[in-house]
């Protein structure tokens, strides 16, 4: 009767169960250390315990939950159109022909956040880094103007984005939204009221510029090997990782408060960098923390501050129609990409809002010096946390194999 219960047992342990929406919020280490017969088949064992840190080439098993299977690319369309239709519906409700004509008077808007809304929903730079730098580079659109666009257009797009995310089922880091997401929140008020108002726009520019630049060059060396391994979820969660999501989240949303997009890069490049979170995870997390960033800082200027324009409502109006479709469309092309395509199209956003800074914005004594700053301190920041080895997946591996080895060692000598 023994043989048969263990015959049983491997044959319970070699089937693969489906994985409960309960247990996606479960980290890997909680779920490996869950498992029903971790002794009984050790070759098994080690391979889920190999797949918690993975290579840039693999999956981990504890979210394939692939959309070809679970959500099919036609359905995702069919909820991405619904999402648009409802919205429509609503802009010519409320916009009337008003809406109409800001759409066909402000074209060249519209146009801009075609290309706005589909970085917005698949990259961690946010519609705003398309839009602000376009506004107020080519279109010659004031600083003000272009930063509080940005936060209302994209508490429609990220937001139309958002749920499609959580609708695909697309993997994200849910502690990130908590502890940096209402931080944010706090930032990007205090950085409308308090920080905005003292700093010229020309230097926002330019050290936003620098501070995206210097951190695609910490990521482009982070990439070098094609090996590199990243976890799936936050290693490890204790009082120093909030401290650092709550400081990331709040810095974030003062850079929001000023050029109308910033939480998702500050937050990206910590959890990407320092964290050594897989950039597929980080950036669908990172456009959900946006939408919850922008959305308050959206009501903010309308209701408190009320310095939403009419000619900054004829803007929005114009691109809202575009980019219910766009982010969306976005967050789901990024859910196919692989983890090196999204570095690589991220970098090549980087590198060309340097070149069309370089080439546009007059660079004065003032700006070079404010630029040079920004440069040395991010610089220094990202340089220091990509060196850090606490968080890197091989770090972890060897803590638990010495775990492992002085448990065995204490069961020896009992």
């Amino acid at each position: 009767m023994l043989d048969g219960l263990m015959t049983l047992a491997l044959a319970i342990d070699g089937l693969e169960f489906p994985t409960f929406r309960w247990m996606r919020g479960v980290a890997p280490h909680e779920t490996i250390q869950c498992s029903a017969f971790p002794i009984l088949d050790s070759r098994r064992t080690l391979e889920i315990q190999r797949l918690m840190s993975t290579t840039v080439h693999q999956v981990s098993t504890t979210y394939r939950t692939p959309l070809d299977q679970k959500t099919t690319g036609r359905s995702a369309l069919r909820f991405n159109l619904a999402i648009a239709l409802f919205v429509w519906a609503i802009w010519l409700t409320f916009g009337g022909a008003l809406a109409i004509h800001y759409l066909f008077a402000d074209w060249k808007v519209a146009l801009t956040m075609v290309f706005g809304s589909l970085v917005g929903g698949g990259t961690s730079e946010g519609g705003g880094a398309i839009a602000f730098p376009i506004f107020t580079k080519l279109l010659h659109i004031a600083p003000r103007d272009a930063c509080i666009f940005s936060l209302a257009i994209q508490s429609i797009g990220m937001g139309a984005a958002s749920l499609s995310i959580l609708y695909l089922r697309i993997p994200i880091e849910r502690l990130a939204l908590f502890f940096a997401g209402i931080p944010g929140v706090l930032g990007v008020v205090f950085g409308a009221c308090f920080v905005a108002p003292l700093i010229p726009p020309v230097f926002v520019r330019t050290s936003f510029t620098v501070a995206v630049s210097s951190m695609g060059v910490a990521l482009f060396l982070l990439n070098r090997e094609k090996a590199a391994l990243r976890n799936e979820r936050m290693p490890i969660f204790g009082a120093s990782e909030k401290s650092i999501l709550m400081t990331a989240g709040f810095l974030g949303g003062v850079v929001s408060a000023l050029i109308g997009t910033g939480v998702n890069f500050v937050v990206f490049m910590v959890m990407v960098l320092l964290f050594r979170i897989s950039e597929k995870i980080v950036t669908p997390t990172t456009v959900i923390l946006m939408t919850m960033v922008t959305i308050p800082g959206f009501l903010l200027h309308v209701f408190v501050l009320k310095d939403f324009t009419p000619t900054v409502l004829g803007y929005w109006l114009a691109a809202v129609p575009v980019v219910v479709v766009g982010a969306p469309m976005g967050a789901f092309i990024c859910s196919q990409m692989s983890r090196r395509a999204i570095v690589l199209f991220l970098l090549f956003l980087i590198a060309l809002e340097l070149f069309s800074t370089l080439l546009l914005v007059p660079m004065s004594r003032p700006v070079l010096w404010v630029s040079f700053t920004t440069l040395v301190v991010c610089g220094s920041i990202e340089w220091a946390i990509s060196r850090a080895t606490r968080y890197r997946p091989e770090s972890l591996r060897s803590q638990r194999s010495t775990r492992k080895t002085r448990v065995s060692t204490k069961q020896s000598l009992m």
